[in-house]
């Protein structure tokens, strides 16, 4: 059984039409004779939303009782007993009641598509979890019910669902969004112009990187080299010398007049040769190039202007910016420069710009020179010079100027010798030296026209000639060698370096190690492949680019590091000379996994001796605190059924209030230490509605003496976005707190008010407060200030209250009481500026 397809509805913000078009689709699919059922879908009281479920199948929705309440969400269940071809399923970032199949819907979705039913859902761009921080920044609401980017990532299909800000706005006017009440605080709060139209600029800017990465996977599956100008990329060519921060901002420039233009910057580290970059300058640039907003890059090509284009083409720029040479003008006979060069090869599919800066001309650090790894050309030439330059000359010779003589006919053939040698290398020039010695023997020196020689004088001079010839040769080729050497040292030392640099600077992406040493060899994939044993399967600790293999055996390129864990990559054979080089990234490849993995298990360490801490304090509190009312109740229950004493009624009533404050501390504390579990292990989930203060906080005082409270709870107060219930047991456990070491006839006040986006409750006593140091530490688990007598609690009440408060989206600090004791400030949010569970509130953020 196959996976099934999951295809998504994108929307910038609520009421854009993603359910509407998901219900559209479902229709056409229904007319094709598909067979598509509704799994879940919220019209949220939209006639034409409504409307459209008429003639579809709708799957029942099972009822889940959560704290007095019932909810419905989807039946999962059902869904696969029916096992539909496409099932549809309303907003992917829900958060299911306590009690559901899954904490998540996206995570009922995967069940859904494992079982090959295909689903077609919808959710918004501030949903999305690596957006949460742009959005809160945006809006100034923090989004609560989130779906892994990857989630959306994985969908077959994303389809954008647009709407202009105004457009919005005007339904949202008509009351086809949000009932007529609710749409002024819409318009005025989180619907304004300025955020829509962020939301709407994040919604556009995440499909089109979700496009662009469609598409480069394609290219990559179909081997597609010439580009496609769908989107504006500038790659700059970077030198290692000062011009380049001038090209990078030259770059960044003409990226901004295109909208989502991306700058890449790269630097091309020669094999053929020493260069003049600066590694100080180029740790600049890649300062600033990423500062821009661009990327930096590093690669190793024999031939700059091939590596360029090919990295260029490689990731389907468009455009490539280069500086003028430094070079002087006279050394360009010689040899063109780069810039000219890519500009000449660069095709009808890459715009080159030359830029001109204050270093043209001048001349680099060090000279380029020639290294042993000719290309196939240069070889040509070398045989060419060698051999028909010769030949060519002693024509010349035998009919223009015949009586040159010996000597200088030498010096001339030596010549083209030596230029073999800087052409060709060693191979060219012995065979020039051979065959002009042959030439020199049989046109110039007596007898003419045969291979003998009649003086011993000429015998020593061309022994002498031919000596030379390979002296120089030799001589020449060992430069060349020894200057490549040079160079792929330094090559090497540029990367170790980066290695070294990382190690120290404790990077810890594994990723980005393999997609630089990718990079580096100009490979199509790496992956770092383990296994826990030698007879165990291989499987993929990690792994970047296209096609990574499954085994060592499979790769172009395996190099094994201890004996269960391998480096391989594919795309093409490396040579020997490369290993060390590749034998250093596998072993960071391999430092860093396993540094990966010391932190995971450090983590898990830190939150098993926080486990194991609480725990010794449990202990205790079992030990002593539970123990201390049990026998109070213990003593009461024991003198009750004794029958050598006989009870008045008066005692008979004191002994039974004392089991019962007995039993009310056990209860207290018993729940206490069942909300601190449900915090430890994360099962806290609120459910947020809109809600007034004066229906909660009442409701928290039943604990407490009628008259050690004076409250003050204004009924003009804006509504609150939290979970009742939270909220109720944070402020039942901060007023016990307060009126627990308030003095005699000084009552608790608590009041509220509203400031900006948010409203604070504070709860006042005249106690004898907390010092600046311990203000924190009281709100930790088992920890009671000062001379706290042990039968007054585990020390879990503020830590409870805190925890339930931040989970409903608050904050609980404390402050110093002017004139003595201790405040309890609880902050929460304004209903406008967070998006509640009730889809149909206005400042939702649900669709």
């Amino acid at each position: 059984m196959g996976r099934g397809k999951l295809r998504i509805y994108l929307g910038a913000a609520p009421g854009v039409g993603k359910t509407y078009a998901m219900l559209s689709e479902a229709h056409r699919r229904v007319e094709r004779g598909t067979d598509c059922v509704v799994g879940f879908v919220e019209h949220h009281s939209r006639p034409r939303t409504e409307v459209m479920l008429h003639g579809l199948e709708l799957i029942e929705r099972c009822e889940i009782e959560y704290r007095g309440s019932t909810f419905t969400e989807m039946d999962v269940d059902a869904i696969l007993a029916r096992r539909p071809a496409v099932a549809l399923v309303d907003e992917l970032a829900h958060t299911n009641v306590p009690g559901s199949r899954n904490a998540k819907r996206w995570q009922d979705v995967e069940e859904l598509l494992q079982a090959g039913i295909d689903v077609v859902s919808t959710v918004n761009i501030q949903h999305l979890e690596s957006l949460g921080d742009v959005v809160e920044t945006i809006t100034g609401v923090r989004q609560r019910e989130t779906v892994p980017d990857e989630v959306a990532r994985r969908a077959d299909q994303i389809e954008l669902v647009d709407m202009s800000p105004q457009a919005l706005r005007r339904r949202m006017a008509h009351g086809n969004v949000y009932k007529p009440d609710k749409v002024d605080a819409a318009l005025s709060n989180y619907f304004r112009p300025g955020n829509l139209t962020a939301l709407r600029e994040l919604a556009l800017l995440w499909v089109a990187d979700r496009v662009d990465e469609y598409l480069q996977e394609y290219r990559g599956e179909h081997n597609i080299r010439s580009t496609w100008q769908a989107r504006e990329r500038i790659v700059v060519g970077l030198t290692g010398g000062p011009e380049g921060r001038t090209l990078i901002r030259r770059a960044a420039r003409l990226a901004e007049k295109g909208a989502g233009g991306e700058v890449l910057a790269v630097y091309i580290a020669a094999s053929d040769g020493l260069t003049s970059a600066s590694p100080k300058e180029l740790a600049v640039q890649r300062t600033l190039v990423e500062d821009l907003g661009g990327t930096f890059h590093h690669v190793i090509g024999d031939s700059i202007p091939d590596a360029l284009l090919e990295f260029a083409r490689g990731c389907n720029a468009t455009q490539i910016v280069l500086g003028v040479s430094r070079r002087r003008s006279w050394q360009s006979v010689f040899r063109p420069g780069v810039s000219a060069t890519v500009a000449r090869e660069s095709g009808p599919d890459l715009d080159v710009h030359i830029v001109t800066h204050d270093e043209a001309a001048k001349g680099r650090g060090l000279p380029v020179a020639r290294g042993a790894r000719l290309g196939r050309s240069r070889i040509i030439w070398g045989w060419l010079t060698g051999i028909a330059g010769p030949a060519l000359l002693t024509v010349l010779l035998s009919q223009l100027v015949p009586e040159l003589g010996l000597a200088n006919d030498m010096l001339l053939f030596l010549t083209f010798t030596v230029a073999a040698a800087l052409l060709g290398g060693l191979l060219p020039a012995l065979a020039s030296a051979a065959f002009g010695s042959l030439l020199l023997n049989y046109y110039f020196t007596p007898p003419l026209h045969e291979f003998t020689i009649s003086d011993p004088k000429n015998i020593v001079a061309i022994a002498i000639f031919v000596g030379v010839a390979v002296s120089v040769a030799s001589v020449v080729d060992l430069a060349a060698r020894r200057t490549h050497q040079a160079a792929r040292l330094r090559a090497e030392s540029e990367i170790l370096s980066f290695l070294a640099g990382s190690v120290l600077r404790g990077e810890n992406s594994l990723d980005a190690l393999l997609e630089r040493l990718r990079e580096t060899f100009a490979m199509q994939s790496v992956v770092l492949l383990e296994r826990s044993s030698e007879v165990d399967p291989w499987t993929t600790a990690a792994s970047v680019g296209t096609s990574p293999v499954s085994r060592p055996e499979e790769a172009d390129v395996d190099l094994p590091i201890g004996d269960n864990m391998a480096l391989a990559l594919t795309g093409r054979v490396l040579p020997a000379e490369d290993r060390r080089v590749l034998g250093a990234f596998a072993a960071q490849a391999a430092v860093v996994l396993d540094r990966q993995r010391l932190v995971d298990e450090a983590e898990k360490s830190r939150e098993l001796a926080e486990a194991n801490r609480i725990r010794t304090a449990l202990l205790a509190a079992v030990s002593h605190d539970l123990r201390t009312p049990l026998a109070g109740i213990k003593a009461s229950v024991t003198s009750l059924r004794s029958d050598d004493v006989e009870w008045s009624e008066d005692d008979k009533a004191e002994l039974l209030e004392g089991i019962e404050d007995g039993a009310d501390r056990l209860a207290a504390l018993i729940g206490n230490l069942l909300d601190m579990s449900r915090l430890n292990t994360g099962t806290v989930v609120p459910l947020i509605r809109e809600t007034d203060l004066d229906e909660v906080v009442p409701m928290a005082l039943g604990g407490v003496p009628e008259d050690s409270v004076a409250l003050d709870i204004p009924e003009t107060l804006p509504m609150v976005a939290v979970d009742r219930g939270l909220l109720e047991r944070a402020v039942a456990n901060i007023v016990e707190n307060a009126v627990k070491y308030s003095p005699d006839g000084q009552p608790v006040h608590v009041s509220a008010s509203a400031l900006a986006s948010r409203v604070e409750l504070r709860v006042v006593d005249r106690g004898p407060g907390v010092p600046d140091e311990a203000k924190n530490r009281i709100f930790e688990p088992f920890q009671r200030h000062g001379d706290a007598p042990r039968g007054a609690g585990v020390g879990l009440g503020l830590a409870v209250a805190r925890g339930f408060t931040e989970a409903i989206g608050g904050t609980l600090t404390a402050e110093d009481t002017p004139g003595g004791g201790l405040t309890m400030v609880i902050t929460l949010p304004i209903a406008g500026d967070v998006p509640p569970v009730s889809p149909e509130l206005p400042t939702s953020a649900v669709t």
